[in-house]
């Protein structure tokens, strides 16, 4: 589809994600882009959700306003994230089928696929076994936001899909040490310990488990690109459900450690502490059906982790 002269609203605007979306879509030269701050329209309020759309109109719907955090935080505010991104979600695909939305993408997270699900992770391994119990909240509530997208468009014919990023990292990220993701928090540690030179820094678990990373300038232009080239219909008559967007690529977090050591210029030594829990044992994406229509990645974890630093240092 033409999508430039579309009136666009991207939900979560002001987030890591959602900026990087909207810089992406003014860069393709969209000019009519809906950014409400979480200040100005709490997304969790229906009625407010509904009188927005209603007054808007908007023709497009980005999903990118959730609730996020790392382990911690995600196995503390267990009730907050499931109860919070439900809300969100299901006030927004709502509103959006009753003011016509042309198409609607919503953003999930890795974290809905099974713990021990077969690596790389196909998009039929959803709900194929027992969630992760630390996030298990967040990824049930992502899980919810799916079929609610799937099933608007088997009731309703709505062009609504979704879309499962891998773990995501880049300028805007949340640097907080109790909530953060793996990658901010250690950009914080490291960058800390070089300040108040430190002999070590520590690592939570074993630094065993393997990750994905996707730059978050990489995912924007995955969202952009599916915006033109793909529908609701390509994805649920082949019987699939979402369709994921990653690197195809994953690394231990051990070894992400000693690269972001590397990039902040630290001189002292990683620790592990063993007495805190790792998580999932491995996430790996198989992006083999973005990657099909035409999209890739193209930022290697090296240069997004400096371009990453450079933010941190700058904000």
């Amino acid at each position: 589809m033409s999508f430039q002269n579309k009136k666009i609203y991207v939900a979560g605007a002001n987030g890591m994600v959602g900026s990087s979306i909207v810089n992406e879509l003014i860069n393709k030269n969209c000019g009519n882009l809906l950014t409400p701050a979480s200040s100005e329209l709490d997304l969790t309020r229906q009625a407010k959700v509904e009188k927005f759309f209603g007054l808007e109109k908007p023709e497009i719907v980005i999903v990118s306003a959730a609730k996020v955090g790392g382990i911690l935080a995600n196995d503390t505010f267990r009730a907050e994230f499931i109860y919070k991104n439900l809300m969100i979600e299901a006030n927004i695909i709502q509103s959006a089928f009753e003011n016509g939305v042309e198409k609607l993408i919503f953003l999930g997270s890795s974290c809905i696929y099974p713990k021990f699900a077969q690596q790389p992770l196909k998009e039929e391994e959803l709900l194929s076994g027992y969630l992760e119990f630390t996030n298990e909240p967040y990824a049930i509530a992502k899980i919810a936001g799916i079929k609610l997208c799937e099933n608007y468009y088997r009731q309703y014919g709505c062009n609504f899909f979704s879309v499962m990023p891998t773990n995501l990292y880049g300028a805007k990220d949340n640097f907080d040490l109790q909530n953060s993701h793996v990658i901010p928090a250690l950009i914080r540690k490291f960058h800390e310990a070089k300040l108040n030179k430190m002999e070590k820094v520590e690592l939570w678990g074993t630094g065993k488990p393997r990750r994905e990373f996707l730059f978050v300038d990489d995912l924007a232009k995955a969202v952009v690109f599916l915006i033109e080239k793909t529908n609701a219909a390509d994805l649920y008559e082949k019987g699939i459900s979402h369709l994921n967007i990653g690197t195809g690529e994953d690394i231990e977090i051990i070894e992400v450690a000693r690269l972001v050591k590397k990039i902040v210029g630290f001189d002292g030594e990683i620790e592990n502490d063993t007495t805190k829990p790792d998580g999932t044992p491995r996430k790996l994406m198989d992006v083999s059906r973005i990657n099909d229509l035409g999209w890739k990645h193209k930022i290697s974890l090296e240069e997004g982790l400096r371009k990453t630093y450079d933010w941190y240092l700058h904000n």
